[in-house]
């Protein structure tokens, strides 16, 4: 009898992005969210 696992049946789909792709869009992203916030609030000086 075949195996009728629903897990087997989406590994197969391919998303429109591949993943090096969604990664590096959400490192560029991360990294402007930082940057702004750096900008926004810099670090205080201590005396």
């Amino acid at each position: 009898m075949a195996d009728k696992s629903p897990h087997d049946d989406h590994s197969t789909k391919k998303s429109g992005k591949s993943v090096k792709t969604k990664r590096s869009e959400r490192k560029e992203k991360q990294r402007a969210a930082t940057e702004m916030e750096r900008l926004m609030h810099p670090p205080r000086a201590k005396s």
